[in-house]
């Protein structure tokens, strides 16, 4: 990454695993889990205030949040604010069975929502496979190289049907 040149900017932070710079897998959700807003120590100065407040997210964390919840927003939901095609088609297939169909689907419907992430070069590997002991669950794992970034980007992310 080009020094001074900023990956993304700063955001609420709302998924539970916000994940680490590394080549290991940054983040993981599932679609039963719920999303909403972390919080954190609140600060007056340099001190802490002793009261929690809305904590931020920023950096490759911001991205892969950013990934999640386009990932488990249904498309075209935002429509009504301005964003008719944010999201993705994943949770359409909520009450499917899993099988090689579902499982093409749910394959072509990550790769069609990363392609809308501009802050993404490249979706660089993809897997799709059942979850082994839960027949209604689909593992979905995906790396992305970011924009302006050489280290990819991994996140599991687990669609129950």
């Amino acid at each position: 990454m080009a020094a001074g040149t900023p990956l993304v900017s700063t955001d609420l932070a709302m998924t539970r695993y916000n994940g680490t710079p590394s080549r290991a897998p940054l983040d993981a959700a599932d679609s039963w889990g719920t999303l909403d807003l972390k919080l954190a120590p609140g600060m007056i100065g340099t001190r802490t205030s002793g009261k929690d407040d809305i904590d931020t997210v920023a950096g490759r964390a911001n991205l892969a949040q950013a990934l999640v919840l386009r990932l488990l927003t249904l498309k075209g939901s935002l429509a009504p604010l301005g964003h008719p095609d944010y999201g993705s088609r994943l949770v359409t297939l909520i009450g499917e069975t899993s099988n090689d169909t579902t499982r093409h689907l749910a394959r072509l419907y990550v790769i069609e929502a990363v392609r809308q992430e501009h802050r993404v070069k490249a979706l660089t590997s993809l897997l799709v496979e059942p979850v082994p002991g839960f027949a209604d669950t689909l593992r979905i794992t995906l790396a992305v190289e970011p924009l302006h970034d050489d280290d990819p980007l991994s996140l599991t992310f687990e669609l129950a049907l």
